[in-house]
């Protein structure tokens, strides 16, 4: 079974992913926070990362490349999507050169999702 962390300060945006990932067969983890969200990481590699664009007192950017080094051992490698309510390139550059793999634009539903996770092969 895949494991999949989500990283929001939100707790509706979190049972709403969760909700949908396991109905989508994951294992689901949560963090509210960046500390939460590599405390969860170092304790249990996950396959897939659905982090939030804005945590208030981290730097998402950060976090995401922390992750990404956290994880660089780890095979098969992890999947990071950042989750953004703005469709700013600059921002979503940034994502990606801090080592997000691809993005989603919220709102979101479980077929938004499952599209995207069959798109970039998360999924069968």
């Amino acid at each position: 079974m895949k494991h999949c962390l989500i990283v929001d300060d939100s707790p509706i945006i979190r049972q709403v992913a969760r909700l949908i990932f396991e109905a989508l067969d994951f294992r689901v983890s949560e963090a509210e926070t960046g500390q939460e969200a590599m405390e969860r990481v170092q304790a249990d590699a996950p396959d897939f990362v659905f982090v939030d664009w804005m945590i208030p007192g981290t730097n998402v950017h950060e976090l995401i490349a922390e992750i990404r080094k956290s994880t660089t051992a780890v095979l098969p490698r992890t999947f990071i999507l950042y989750v953004t309510t703005e469709n700013d390139t600059a921002d979503l550059k940034a994502a990606f050169r801090a080592g997000a793999d691809d993005y989603l634009l919220k709102p979101f539903n479980r077929e938004i999702v499952e599209m995207k996770l069959h798109q970039i092969r998360v999924a069968a």
